[in-house]
């Protein structure tokens, strides 16, 4: 029984990766942000925890981060298998910085995740009705559907329905826990998933393949031409839901706040957006402009007046992350290159909430940005 043991410890002691989770959900909804792509290059870093990446048509760069505080057990040594024993000492001094990376097909890795049935978003979150945009007419932000029940009446009424992370599952359902573990190069990522202690289980073993390198998009903060926050992703997520599938082009325009509040009272036509999305295609086009208000945009910070394209096809790839986050930035560099950044709430084992992020970067149209 001893050697029995003390073989499962030296298996367990050659993993490059041990980690459990005690509910999958957040770890999918994390991975379906950017689920656009079935190659995923994953990186595993002691400290910085799990770097899932998928690209598309060599110009959309979509990033995943999932920290190993989100895990209730998180043991990564990437090394474990690259080193002579002779070398401990100098490894432990690195092993913060050090990796191990591999390929993996990410719907299988979905799949597996919700093999319970318990790992998606819950049903109830498909008829929420959202902060929709606000006209001069209208007289409240309210929708309605409280009636006159007082704010002190429903529990947590002072966080908006839309940036509380809960609400995109519903309550009071079966959760799915997880062990998950890699044994290094050549070794599938084998997941073991119970829905609870007494049910069954279920072991997943997942192909895995030597990585090629994605496309790299360094974003240049000091060229940055334009910064936005959205206080709410809704604003960006309702915007982009609303338009035409058919749209090719989706063209970003901003002008300096000074600008606007400086130039002449013209008509709408002739006015200065502070900031435009504007989609073009086949039937027309759709325009809608941002107001200057930080209830929409906490943060507006814009160089010189600028105009840049992309393909809709692309910043579509968004909606997904967009959903399931909470705040989102926008940034644009000199070039054009486009980072988006969402914010993804995601509570950790023992209380509270911890901020994990899904960037998206994009190359500008083969057009003159101006």
């Amino acid at each position: 029984m001893s050697q029995l043991t003390s073989q499962r410890t030296d298996e367990e002691a050659k993993q490059v990766l041990v980690a459990s989770v005690h509910d999958v959900r957040y770890l999918a909804m994390l991975l379906r942000g950017i689920n656009f792509s079935n190659r995923a290059s994953v990186i595993l870093s002691a400290s910085g925890g799990i770097t899932v990446a998928v690209e598309e048509a060599r110009t959309l760069l979509a990033t995943s981060y999932i920290y190993p505080e989100h895990f209730d057990e998180w043991d990564c040594n990437p090394d474990i298998h690259h080193a002579p024993s002779s070398q401990s000492s100098e490894l432990s001094k690195d092993a913060h910085s050090a990796t191990s990376a591999f390929e993996i097909p990410l719907n299988t890795l979905i799949e597996c995740l919700n093999i319970f049935g318990t790992a998606g978003i819950s049903s109830a979150s498909a008829g929420t009705k959202y902060k929709k945009w606000k006209r001069a007419e209208d007289g409240s932000d309210h929708d309605g559907d409280d009636g006159d029940r007082p704010n002190r009446q429903r529990p947590g009424a002072n966080v908006p329905l839309h940036n509380r992370i809960d609400h995109y599952f519903g309550g009071g359902e079966k959760r799915t826990s997880m062990n998950m573990s890699y044994a290094g190069p050549g070794y599938p990522l084998t997941l073991l998933l119970a829905e609870d202690s007494t049910g069954p289980t279920t072991t997943c073993e997942i192909t895995t393949f030597d990585s090629e390198p994605n496309i790299e998009l360094p974003f240049d903060a000091d060229q940055l031409v334009l910064k936005i926050i959205f206080k709410s992703s809704s604003w960006l997520r309702d915007a982009l839901s609303e338009l035409d599938p058919s749209c090719d082009k989706l063209t970003f325009i901003a002008n300096p706040a000074a600008d606007v509040r400086r130039g002449p009272r013209l008509g709408r036509a002739q006015e200065k957006p502070l900031f435009r999305i504007q989609a073009s295609g086949t039937f027309g086009s759709t325009e809608m402009d941002y107001p200057n208000d930080r209830e929409v945009l906490e943060t507006f910070e814009c160089a010189h007046p600028l105009t840049v394209s992309y393909r809709f096809g692309h910043i579509s790839r968004t909606l997904r992350a967009l959903q399931s986050s909470t705040k989102t930035s926008l940034r644009i560099e000199e070039e054009g290159l486009l980072s988006l950044q969402f914010l993804v709430p995601v509570p950790k084992p023992r209380g509270g909430l911890s901020n994990s992020f899904i960037e998206f970067r994009c190359l500008a149209l083969d057009e003159e940005t101006s």
